[in-house]
């Protein structure tokens, strides 16, 4: 590693804002994110407000951000964050919701790091991919995140089954997302496309006040009905 570049701090934050009643930034980050002056970020308002409840209230005007789109921001963009590490600066990283770098743009950045041999510390905090696993009962000794399925059919139900085939001949727990405006169309192709004793887990708004986790079979999903998922932010684990 460079001793003269900064380091590249990969910060978790809230999942939710309605955050059950603990506290998800454990006191080691609160000292790392004070010490910072520098975040590259997914969302520059959501990470000035997470900022100002971990403690920079008071100099939230000071600090400096760089906004990190898996749309909008261009290789050439990387290289300059990454430079002002380079040239000393550490920096944090911080995602909309949950841990960057994980399903998040932030992972733009960290690459480029490592190609400058530039030392990458990830902190410890709430990922809903990690907490729906371990809530799920379903295997957390293999298992497989997929992203977003295919938008549109044969190529929904193709994906489905493929993984469904996994789940039961590997012994591997397939998870994945969706748009929320689109959970509850996911949710019944799933219920539609697997065999009756499959295991879905539906995870639902993980974190918050709302949170709702159950796994169940496919034919048990089929008797007891779909939670109302629409527009939550939701993690689907196929299962055995």
């Amino acid at each position: 590693m460079s001793s003269m570049a900064g380091t590249l701090y990969l910060i978790p934050c809230p999942i939710s804002e309605d955050t059950l009643p603990y506290d998800v930034t454990p006191e080691g980050n609160r000292a790392v994110i004070t010490s910072l002056d520098y975040f590259i970020v997914e969302n520059l308002r959501s990470a000035r407000r997470f900022l100002s409840k971990a403690g920079l209230s008071g100099k939230i005007d000071e600090l400096e951000f760089d906004e990190l789109s898996e749309h909008t921001t261009s290789p050439r963009d990387v290289e300059r964050m990454v430079a002002k590490i380079k040239a000393g600066r550490s920096a944090g990283v911080i995602s909309e919701a949950g841990v960057p770098a994980v399903a998040d743009p932030g992972q733009l950045v960290v690459e480029a790091c490592h190609r400058a041999d530039i030392r990458v510390v990830p902190l410890v905090g709430p990922s809903s991919i990690i907490m729906a696993v371990m809530a799920s009962g379903l295997s957390g000794q293999s298992f497989a995140f997929n992203g977003y399925l295919p938008v549109k059919e044969p190529e929904r139900t193709r994906a489905i089954k493929r993984l469904e085939s996994r789940a039961t001949g590997e012994h591997q727990s397939q998870l994945f997302i969706e748009a929320p405006y689109r959970n509850i169309k996911l949710a019944e192709q799933i219920i539609a496309s697997c065999g009756a004793q499959t295991k879905l887990c539906i995870a639902c708004d993980i974190t918050s006040k709302e949170e709702y986790i159950r796994t169940a079979t496919i034919a048990e999903w089929r008797k007891i009905g779909l939670p109302e998922i629409n527009k939550r932010p939701t993690i689907f684990i196929i299962g055995e």
